[in-house]
């Protein structure tokens, strides 16, 4: 029945208890790539966070996660940094790690050194530092080593030990059923059996001014005096004994952060007042904390049954997160007489400021809440139901035709306001201390989400998908004459347009632009533009606050402008807080201040408050935290970081990675680097932890890289300088014997050369010797042709002259059968004389004879003419022959006839049969065939 009513108690506190938080970093198992459960936490000198991980042990480095397996593959339950070692406890096992010249981490055990000390089944839980020793606690015993010596002494109670804890001066522990022991001397010495302390589990022993402060797990804190044991009192007694107490941990103020079993973390003061709450339905990943742990920087490491989460207790912002989705997602907000109210999509919610209250809906505003804006000690809410007035906890709509998107006030006049509506621009006035809407400006009918005012009533409004208007208004804000569109600047996706210090500002993807009032124009401003010119563009949300300054945003960053308190120039400061961290509605981001220097910013889930004079922060370190090399299409190797590396040619693709140990949620280091024998300008700021080079020529080369943190430049530059070696074949041996070998080879060539030619010389008087005896034999051919030639004019000469002898012959034959035939008329007398020169004429021109004599002749000047072409023609007769002769000595039919003794007309008959004996085509020539034969 008592638990019962503790656990309403609890849910009644929890139902009205909602502050502001410190933020949250979450880090899941699949982030990391290890186990769930994480039961211890250390740091090193260089501020690497280490967890004792069911997987393994767990580093850190601010940038990158390695997991390195526990030596006997079983949970490491334990984890200490001492000096430059990492002192791990798991099962049966204990020992430490030391970083090696890689990077990387290397086991070396203790507990083989004593192997046989070891109980069966042994678990080691803690690990203390206390001067020069090292404890290692298991539920059995307690193993100091003596660093030093070497040594051991094992600490052996008759009973099970719960825990061990460390304070200021000593060493405790504490055993079941026996109370509270200190080592002294190497020996356990009972320091109280208070019943409390025999039946109540000790979670945590602290160090206060006057003794000890004792928390037990069930039923809260107690202070041990002088051996008097009692009870301390703290706002979270009742929380604490509804639940278990796992952890915790005293933190370097004196607060105590106390993890639970099912209930989160609290914060006490060291006075035992509450500070903070945080449960998993308030930022947490879990609501079991196995192990808490505050570094350097003052964050709250939580080892959580499911995670690791990093609370950032020193931060300049605080985040508020809606995890019920019922205040939904920020659009804007106002301090206003004490309280805080905040507009969001599902309505308008308010506190009391500074309280730990929870946000109160305000009935009637369900809905989107788009503006809130005072005015006259007024509270004008817009609404997409129109226009409310917020009187504490209550609203009145003024204005109900349409929704309202913005307010302004009208130059010189106290009663009047300009509100931005769906459709066009509306007047407020200000009756009887009463506002009312008295008339919307006609002539326009554009919703007017943005818009401004100037003294001369002229309006200047910015539509995101139509672009900017101005608008001339009438002295009665009656009506607008025909408003002017712009053609530049054009329309933009996220497009504003406000005031800042008396000039109209214009911002969209392409720029920053403000308006020239001489010629009512806008043009860039080349300081404000370079906020989208270095980043890149994500919102043109511009946003004045109270103090005069203008908020912009962009993807990596929150800008700010004011004014320089020496010239007009504008002073940028710059927040590293990028736009996926903030969570903002791009397009409606919304600043408030609600002080001096806080500003509330909206998100989607809640929103965060920004202390501007706190974004300071203590000098960190940049580190060179790994450097691997690989070959071509090979695996990475890890390279030593210490010293200067050298690797052959082959190995020349090389990757760096590089950090600042540093955790904080919103703010993120940037780097810059530079490669000093390939590029020695200095790259572009980047939120990337690393760097890859492909593809190095031989030479000597220097990484640099340096970051900053929160726009302060880190003092240190880490640097890393390496020599990709040259190829075996380009080293100096290599030139040398490349020289050696160039001079034998000339040497070699010169005495080839001086061979070759020398046999080029022998080869050209042989062949000149050659070309002397060719000339002679073609001398000697051309002498043949020569009588050759002279042979063919000789046969051509006989030719002639047996043509010529031929024709004589004819000749004479015809004077005889002339002379013949005259005789023949006169020895018709029977002169018996006159007979007898007859017959001796006949026997002169018979024509065999004179075939014989021309056949003897003809070959004799053209031998074997006949032969062949009766070889060639078989079927040629005798007279066929001796016209083919007649033919040969190219005779016409005219001078043929007389020899064959027959007509010009038989002769040309004899020609036809010739041919066709022969088989002559139409196209071939008979004289032609036979003088070729």
């Amino acid at each position: 029945m008592k638990n019962n009513f503790y656990i309403l108690l609890l849910l009644m506190y929890s139902s009205v208890f909602s502050q502001e938080l410190p933020p949250i970093v979450k880090y899941a198992s699949t982030t990391y790539a290890a186990g769930n459960q994480n039961w211890m936490i250390s740091q090193d000198q260089n501020h690497y966070v280490f967890f004792a991980n069911n997987e393994g042990l767990l580093e850190f480095n601010g940038s990158n996660w390695e997991l390195y397996p526990s030596p006997n593959e079983t949970i490491i339950r334990s984890v200490k940094v001492i000096g430059n070692r990492i002192y791990t406890g798991c099962y049966m096992e204990f020992g430490f790690w030391t970083r090696q010249t890689n990077g990387k981490l290397k086991y070396t055990s203790l507990s083989k050194t004593i192997k046989n000390k070891i109980l069966d089944d042994e678990q080691f839980w803690n690990v203390l530092k206390y001067d020069q020793f090292v404890i290692f606690q298991s539920l059995n015993r307690i193993y100091i080593y003596d660093t030093k010596t070497k040594h051991f002494r094992i600490i052996a109670p008759s009973n099970n030990i719960i825990k061990s804890f460390r304070t200021n001066n000593s060493i405790y522990f504490q055993t079941i059923n026996e109370g509270l022991y200190e080592i002294e001397s190497g020996r356990g010495t009972l320091i109280s059996n208070h019943p409390i302390l025999k039946t109540n589990r000790i979670v945590n022993v602290f160090s206060i001014d006057e003794g000890l402060l004792i928390q037990t797990q069930l039923n809260g804190f107690y202070k041990l005096i002088a051996g008097n044991l009692t009870s301390f009192s703290t706002e979270a007694d009742l929380d604490l004994t509804a639940t278990s107490v796992y952890s915790s941990q005293q933190l370097s103020d004196g607060s105590l952060a106390i993890g639970t079993v099912s209930n989160g973390i609290f914060i006490l003061t060291k006075e035992g007042k509450m500070m903070y709450h945080i449960s998993q339905n308030k930022g947490l990943s879990n609501n079991t904390a196995l192990s808490l742990f505050e570094d350097v920087d003052k964050n709250l490491w939580v080892g959580l049954d499911n995670g690791i989460n990093c609370i950032n207790l020193q931060s300049p912002i605080k985040n508020f997160v809606d995890d019920t989705g019922i205040l939904g997602t920020v659009y804007t907000s106002k301090l206003f007489k004490g309280k805080l109210y905040i507009g969001t999509n599902q309505g308008l919610f308010y506190k009391n400021y500074q309280s730990n209250e929870s946000f109160k809906f305000i009935s009637g505003t369900k809905g989107q809440v788009w503006s809130l804006f005072e005015f006259d000690g007024t509270l004008f809410c817009g609404h997409d139901s129109g226009t409310f007035i917020i009187e504490d906890a209550s609203a009145k709509n003024i204005f109900p035709m349409s929704g309202t998107w913005k307010f302004e006030t009208v130059p010189h006049r106290n009663d009047l306001l300009l509100q931005g509506n769906y459709y066009g621009i509306s007047v407020l006035v200000k009756i009887n201390n009463q506002w009312v809407f008295r008339n919307k400006i006609s002539g326009f009918d554009y919703s007017s989400r943005y818009f401004e005012i100037t003294n001369a009533l002229e309006v200047y409004v910015s539509h995101e998908y139509k672009g900017v208007f101005r608008l001339q208004l009438d002295a009665k804000l009656l009506k607008t004459k025909p408003f002017y569109t712009y053609q530049s600047p054009t329309k933009g996706k996220n497009a504003s347009l406000t005031k800042f210090n008396n000039t109209i500002y214009y911002a969209y993807k392409e720029g920053i632009f403000s308006l020239n009032t001489k010629t009512k124009q806008f043009e860039k401003d080349k300081l404000l533009s370079s906020v989208f010119e270095k980043d890149e563009y994500t919102s043109g949300k511009l946003i004045v606050d109270n103090s005069n300054k203008i908020w912009l945003f962009s993807k990596n960053y929150i800008h700010y402008f004011s004014l320089s308190k020496l010239s007009n120039q504008l002073k940028q400061n710059v927040i590293p807080i990028p736009a996926s961290l903030t969570n903002s509605m791009l397009g409606f981001e919304n600043v408030t201040q609600i002080s001096n220097f806080d500003y509330l910013i909206g998100t989607t889930d809640g929103y965060y408050i920004l202390n501007i004079n706190d974004l300071s922060f203590k000098n960190y370190n940049v580190y060179i935290s790994n450097v691997s090399i690989n070959r071509l299409n090979e695996s990475f190797i890890n390279s030593s970081i210490q010293g200067e590396g050298k690797f052959s040619h082959d190995e020349n693709n090389i990757t760096f990675n590089y950090t600042v140990p540093e955790f904080n949620k919103y703010i993120n280091a940037e780097y810059q680097y530079s490669l000093e024998g390939l590029q020695d300008e200095w790259s572009e700021w980047s939120a990337k932890p690393t760097v890859s080079f492909k593809n190095l020529s031989p030479g000597d080369y220097v990484f640099k890289v340096r970051a900053k943190f929160a726009n302060s430049s880190l003092d240190n530059t880490a640097v890393y300088s390496f020599t990709i070696l040259k190829p075996w074949y380009s080293t100096n041996l290599a030139l040398f014997l490349y020289l050696v070998l160039v001079l034998i080879l000339a040497r070699f060539i010169h005495k080839t050369y001086k061979e070759y030619y020398q046999k080029q010389k022998e080869k050209l008087i042989e062949e000149n010797n050659l070309l002397l005896e060719i000339k002679e034999l073609e001398n000697e051919q051309e002498l043949m042709r020569i009588q050759n030639r002279q042979l063919h004019q000789d046969v051509d000469t006989m030719n002639r002259e047996l043509a010529v002898s031929t024709m004589s012959l004819n000749s004479k034959n015809e004077l005889l059968a002339f002379i013949k035939e005259d005789l023949k008329k006169t020895s018709e007398d029977g002169n018996k004389s006159i007979k007898s020169v007859i017959t001796t004429i006949n026997k002169n021109i018979t024509e065999e004879d004179s075939w014989n004599v021309f056949k003897e002749a003809f070959d004799n000047a053209d031998k074997d003419f006949l032969k062949k072409i009766k070889l060639a023609h078989p079927s040629l007769t005798p007279n066929d022959l001796r016209l083919c002769a007649y033919l040969r000595l190219n005779l016409s039919s005219k001078e043929v006839a007389p020899l064959l003794n027959i007509s010009v007309r038989s002769v040309e008959i004899k020609r036809y049969r010739l041919r066709k004996k022969i088989n002559l085509t139409h196209e071939q020539g008979l004289v032609e065939y036979i003088m070729a034969v």
